[in-house]
């Protein structure tokens, strides 16, 4: 076999080399192209734990169970400037189950600095409550749902009217009480 053999064979292993090497590692280059990075597709702070939502979903299985945590987008949002920069910001539920026969519902909010959000902290809304209305007035969120005495069994319909009141404060999420 002469030089100019070799060296053609050479080159062509190279480029199906290259071809491959392309293919394999553009597939996880459209993965991330797929997801959009909005208000339903950053982390968020619950109970101290970080959570990555995809698509408004996160499930994490919890270490030695069988059981998963799982936790998505609910809705009942509000756009608002939240934390007085001028741009609109996104106040919304979300619901959190870790096998167990609880749902819990959390208000979380998504700042938004230019095209990117950043996720807050959550804050416990209540187990199995009945989300009425979310809404932004005079600088606050507020949340109003239905929810159960405190000496009735969680089987009981929440009846209950509830109203509680939130801000953000550098970033963080905090309830006013009034």
């Amino acid at each position: 076999m002469n030089q100019t053999n070799k060296t053609l064979i050479v080159l062509v292993v190279m480029l199906l080399a290259g071809i491959s090497a392309f293919y394999v590692y553009q597939k996880p280059i459209q993965e991330v192209q797929d997801v959009v990075f909005d208000y339903k597709n950053i982390s968020y702070q619950i109970d101290g734990k970080t959570v990555l939502l995809k698509n408004g979903l996160s499930e994490v299985i919890i270490p030695d169970s069988s059981s998963k945590s799982t936790t998505r987008y609910f809705g009942n949002e509000v756009t608002a400037d939240m934390n007085g920069d001028g741009i609109e910001d996104v106040a919304f539920l979300l619901t959190q189950n870790n096998g167990g026969s609880g749902t819990f519902y959390y208000i979380v909010g998504a700042i938004k600095n230019g095209e990117i959000y950043t996720g807050t902290n959550a804050i416990l809304l209540g187990d199995r409550i009945a989300p009425q209305t979310t809404e932004f007035k005079e600088g606050m969120v507020i949340v109003n749902y239905a929810d159960r005495k405190i000496d009735e069994p969680m089987t009981t319909e929440p009846s209950i009217g509830v109203s509680r009141y939130f801000k953000v404060e550098g970033g963080k999420l905090i309830e006013v009480i009034s």
